[in-house]
């Protein structure tokens, strides 16, 4: 299983070249063509996510992607270091903005779009999941492999 661990600072300018790794690696792992747009746009809702979150709470860690090529599936995990709400984000299978902390600003704009990026990326990718807890939150996302297929030509 071969996987690639990208750190950024929680800086929007880094979400692009986050999104440019996941497409090539995603590519290399035999991900299909035609999903790599959405691998794209996941990934970057995702990283935009993470990057709101700790700009919204002051928090200076980096924000965590981890992208593995497993046998038959490709996942990217992207994770925050914001504190969750506990067992409550945790028994609602990670609710969006349940935060301990909220974020400066109308708290209401800050939960409408994170509601919208999660709305986008369970949108965008069949296998999502989000949680939160005391160390922060993760959203984990797969998409299948394509089978390699012999070919004379490749081989050659």
């Amino acid at each position: 299983m071969a996987t690639v661990e990208l750190r950024f600072s929680a800086q929007p300018e880094h979400v692009r070249t986050a999104r440019l790794v996941a497409a090539a690696v995603a590519r290399r792992a035999g991900v299909d063509e035609a999903v790599l747009d959405e691998v794209r746009l996941a990934v970057g809702e995702a990283c935009s996510r993470a990057v709101g979150l700790h700009r919204g709470n002051g928090v200076v860690t980096p924000i965590r992607v981890v992208l593995t090529e497993g046998e038959k599936t490709f996942s990217i995990e992207v994770g925050d270091e914001v504190p969750g709400a506990g067992a409550g984000a945790e028994a609602g299978g990670g609710v969006p903005g349940a935060r301990a902390e909220a974020p400066a600003g109308d708290p209401d704009d800050v939960d409408g779009e994170d509601e919208m990026g999660l709305a986008v990326i369970r949108g965008l990718v069949d296998d999502v999941e989000v949680t939160a807890g005391e160390d922060g939150g993760t959203i984990r996302m797969s998409w299948p492999i394509a089978p390699v297929e012999a070919d004379a030509d490749i081989l050659s």
